[in-house]
C-alpha cells in the first residue's frame, strides 16, 4: 500500500528513486513508495533536482510546488506536492484508492 497523506495544502508521499536510468519514468510501486527512474546521477543533488522537474511535469504543477522533505541523500524520499489532492495523485500514478477503514500515518 502506497503511503499518501493529504494535508491542508497538498499531498505527502514516498518515492523510491533509481538514478542513472535510461529514461525518466514512473516504474510502478515499490513497498510503500512510488518508484521513479531518473536519468540523472546521484551526484551533488542532480537526481533530486531531476525528481522535482519530473514530478512537476507529470503532476502539472510548478517546480516550487514540489518539495523533497526528507531523504535528500537516500533513494527513498518523502515529497510534498502543493495544490493537488490525494485523488489526483492516485489517478496520475494509477494507485488504487485507500480503503476507508485503513489507517494512515
Amino acid at each position: 500500500m502506497v503511503f499518501l497523506k493529504e494535508t491542508g495544502n497538498g499531498v505527502i508521499f514516498h518515492i523510491h528513486v533509481v538514478p542513472k536510468s535510461a529514461k525518466n519514468e514512473c516504474a510502478g510501486i515499490q513497498g510503500d513508495a512510488i518508484k521513479l527512474k531518473i536519468t540523472a546521477p546521484p551526484v551533488e543533488g542532480q537526481a533530486n533536482d531531476a525528481c522535482i522537474r519530473f514530478l512537476s511535469d507529470l503532476l502539472s504543477v510548478k517546480k516550487n510546488q514540489v518539495t523533497i522533505i526528507s531523504g535528500h541523500k537516500s533513494r527513498k524520499k518523502t515529497v510534498a506536492i502543493q495544490g493537488k489532492g490525494k485523488k489526483e495523485i492516485e489517478a496520475v500514478f494509477s494507485i488504487p484508492p485507500s480503503l476507508p477503514f485503513m489507517k494512515e500515518d
